[in-house]
Order: C-alpha cells, then sequence, then structure tokens
C-alpha cells in the first residue's frame, strides 16, 4: 500500500507562480522514479515532469524554461514549482510514483490548478 497526496492547487492569475507538493507514505522500499502529469477536463492526462530515483529530470515541451521538478528524499517528498503561469496550464494535476519492487505505479488524488487571465 503506497499512498500520494499532492498539495498546493489553487487560483491564480496569470503570469503567477504556485508550488506543488506530494508526500509520499507506506511501504514502498526506498527511493523511486516519480513525476507529475496533469489532466484538464474531457481531455488525455499528458506528462509534466519526472525526476528519477538519481536525480535526473525531464520535461514536456510546454512547460520547460517556466517549471522545475526536485525532490527531497529524507521527506519521501516531491516538488514542482510552476512560474509564469497561463491559463492553458489549468488542470488536475497528479503525483504519481513508480514503484520499481511492485512492478506499477501509483498516483495522488490530484490538485487544481486554475489560473484566470
Amino acid at each position: 500500500q503506497v499512498q500520494l497526496v499532492e498539495s498546493g492547487g489553487g487560483l491564480v492569475q496569470a503570469g503567477g507562480s504556485l508550488r506543488l507538493s506530494c508526500a509520499a507514505s507506506g511501504r514502498f522500499f526506498g527511493i523511486n522514479d516519480m513525476g507529475w502529469y496533469r489532466q484538464a477536463p474531457g481531455k488525455q492526462r499528458e506528462l509534466v515532469a519526472t525526476i528519477s530515483r538519481g536525480g535526473s529530470t525531464n520535461y514536456a515541451d510546454s512547460v520547460k524554461g517556466r517549471f522545475s521538478i526536485s525532490r527531497e528524499n529524507a521527506k519521501n517528498t516531491v516538488y514542482l514549482q510552476m512560474n509564469s503561469l497561463n491559463p492553458e496550464d489549468t488542470a488536475v494535476y497528479y503525483c504519481n510514483m513508480r514503484v520499481a519492487v511492485y512492478l506499477r505505479d501509483y498516483w495522488g488524488q490530484g490538485t487544481q490548478v486554475t489560473v484566470s487571465s
């Protein structure tokens, strides 16, 4: 059993910033690859950013230069710093952990991010 809990979402004006957090708990045997995904109503879920157990990062083209993913392994927490937000970033953001020992992915409940003009 693995639980991921996101926080930090909310309403922000275009050009503003938000910082999302995802805290992991349960039995997952140490450090695993993690990431952030987002989904708008009626649209498919898309990758935002990932960070490996070794700290390497990957970003979707749409957020490069604006978003930054990081992790604090001692706290089992991953962050997503979002700058220069625009209305196209409006979505539910989900935290993901790929737990190798269980051969499956775990997901958080999601946190709503709304960017107004």
